[in-house]
């Protein structure tokens, strides 16, 4: 890589970056930029690390190759910006830096200049620090400087630019489409904007751009694409934020299996062409409830078995109480085994039970088998041939220990698909996966949700993805009779239990459009003034579409194998959607205010 110096250096260029220099541009000279990582002042000599964002290089100051160098490098502080020109050397053997690119080379500079000094940092700029996040947010500006997020924003570049030549490879035409739209229901909370010329009307930034996507299929654009942002009003957590970017398509002539197939071609050549790492497809797919019944979740991580058994049809004729009245009441009873975790202590054992609390369930029933026989506080509720029956169920021996929960079936998938995941955890296998592609990568699709949930806070009907997802052609006849019997014509893409994207088939007809609205609770009024656009433009030959849209921020947090979102975006908000680093939200003026005919509700 070859960077250009900007002008005002009084002729100065850069040569080369700081990580590029090897053992093959020895006994050449170079005129480098960069940071001044940290100086090593040793009396007759003084070292410092030069850093940009190729790597980093030793500089050795040494007054018998340039006195005035050595002069002004005694000056050098950390995060100085500085200019060298000097003659690389190849190190002597004993010297070599295995752990660093450009450790068989240093430079001895004969001309320095100090381009901007600098205060002393409020963090260390090193690649493993232990900083506060608010920290690290308020100086952005010097967190970035750390090689670790310049290596995943430069990921992130790269990745884009493989999805862009993918898609232009396909045929696929990249369309902008508006940030500043209409409000319309369902979804999260959308981010409001205030009109000056339009008093009392207000824009709403896109959650997605779904409506203008099917709107360019309706116009004849067949294959769309785009990188776009979206905004969402909604709690955070480290896989969200308020603003996110994502890979958003639509094509037209197609359906289900089409776009899972290009999704897969599409992941597969991403993994290749930026990390080297070769991704087996196809995908396996699994329907929600077959999903549900074995992981307890739809977003299920592959990576390790641990399913849930059914003891459901033990539990309608046992004589312990809670399986019993939970079979009665129309719920389930269900376990996992967790292998080798048999030996937990008993205070150990409870600590389960919050681990399944936030979603619902009372607790855990455990019960740990040894050599000499079954522990669990329920022992002396339950039969010798249920116990059997149950470990037959789980699989377990000796050394094993049985988790279960039972209650309504939405509460024990949640409970034990949280329970899962802890297990692995405790056993190791939840590593993220390594840049290196060392990790297991185990995609799956997630096929055939429901169509519709009811929402009692709400009092109707909600769709579960969004209200433009089609129902399976043979549940279409329940919309009305039976909204919790119809499936949808949609699929989430999970990678190692993060749910990276998902999309559906669109309805394409304005009577079956019109007929999810209305079992949705939109009257013909509201949808007409909300989406009379859409509906109109379907009565003008709308081809069948389907799409999808991926999680970029997602899928570079999963290659870079980083822990938070908050790692692969620049500038990032914190959990409570704030900007750390320019102060945002902030207050206006009132004559700000004024101008846009509001008014605060403490009467500014």
């Amino acid at each position: 890589m070859t960077l250009r110096a900007p002008l005002g250096l009084a002729g100065l260029r850069r040569t080369h970056g700081c990580g590029e220099l090897r053992p093959e541009h020895a006994g050449g000279r170079v005129t480098l930029f960069g940071w001044v990582q940290r100086r090593r002042d040793h009396g007759g000599l003084i070292f410092v690390d030069l850093r940009d964002r190729t790597g980093l290089v030793q500089l050795v100051f040494n007054p018998a190759t340039g006195e005035a160098a050595f002069a002004e490098a005694g000056k050098l502080r950390s995060e100085y910006v500085v200019a060298v020109v000097g003659q690389v050397r190849p190190r002597a053997r004993d010297r070599v830096n295995p752990n660093l690119a450009t450790g068989e080379v240093e430079v001895f500079p004969d001309e320095v200049r100090i381009l901007n000094p600098a205060r002393t940092p409020p963090l260390p700029v090193e690649d493993r620090i232990d900083v506060d996040e608010a920290v690290r947010l308020r100086y952005r500006y010097l967190d970035l400087r750390r090689a670790p997020l310049q290596s995943n924003l430069l990921l992130r570049h790269r990745v884009a630019k493989a999805v862009r030549d993918f898609f232009d490879r396909q045929g696929f035409v990249e369309v902008e489409t508006p940030f500043l739209t209409r409000s319309t229901p369902e979804g999260a909370r959308d981010y409001l904007v205030p009109s000056r010329v339009h008093p009392g009307r207000f824009y709403a930034l896109p959650q997605s751009p779904q409506l203008f996507k099917q709107i360019l299929m309706v116009a004849g654009l067949e294959r769309y694409f785009q990188i776009v942002r979206c905004f969402r009003d909604e709690d955070l957590r480290a896989d969200r934020q308020p603003e996110f970017t994502q890979i958003d398509v639509e094509l037209s002539f197609a359906d289900a299996g089409d776009v899972l197939d290009l999704t897969e071609a599409m992941i597969v050549e991403v993994y290749r062409r930026v990390l080297g790492v070769s991704v087996e497809r196809p995908f396996p797919r699994l329907a929600y409830r077959e999903a549900m019944a074995r992981f307890g979740t739809d977003k299920p991580d592959l990576r390790f078995g641990l399913e849930l058994f059914d003891l459901t049809p033990l539990a309608a004729a046992s004589g312990f109480r809670v399986f019993r009245r939970s079979a009665e009441e129309g719920g389930v009873v269900k376990g996992i085994r967790a292998p080798g975790l048999g030996g937990l202590s008993r205070k150990e054992m409870e600590a389960f039970d919050g681990v399944v609390r936030p979603f619902g369930a009372p607790g855990v029933l455990w019960l740990a088998v040894g050599t000499d026989g079954v522990r669990s506080p329920a022992r002396q509720h339950l039969s010798d041939g249920e116990v059997q029956e149950i470990l037959t169920r789980a699989g377990a021996t000796a050394g094993d220990l049985v988790l279960i929960v039972a209650g309504a079936a939405d509460v024990v998938h949640a409970s034990l698909g949280a329970l899962r995941l802890e297990v692995a955890r405790r056993l190791g296998l939840t590593e993220r996966t390594a840049t290196n592609g060392s990790g297991a990568l185990r995609f799956c699709w997630v096929v055939e949700f429901p169509l519709l949930e009811y929402s009692a806070e709400e009092g109707r009907w909600v769709a579960v993805h969004h209200p433009f997802t089609a129902p399976l052609d043979e549940d279409e006849a329940f919309l009305e009779s039976d909204p919790a019997r119809v499936r949808a014509k949609a699929y989430d893409l999970v990678l190692n239990g993060v749910e990276l994207g998902g999309g559906s088939v669109r309805i394409h007809r304005r009577d079956l459009q019109e007929r999810v609205f209305k079992v949705l609770g939109l009257e013909e009024t509201e949808a007409a003034a909300k989406f009379g656009f859409l509906l109109e433009a379907f009565e003008y030959g709308t081809p069948p579409h389907a799409g999808i849209a991926l999680g970029l921020d997602r899928l570079v947090m999963m290659m870079a194998g980083a822990a938070s979102l908050r790692d692969v975006i620049a500038f990032p908000k914190t959990a409570s959607a704030t900007d750390l680093l320019t102060g945002a939200p902030a207050e206006v003026s009132p004559a700000q205010l004024r101008e846009l005919r509001l008014k605060l509700s403490d009467g500014r």
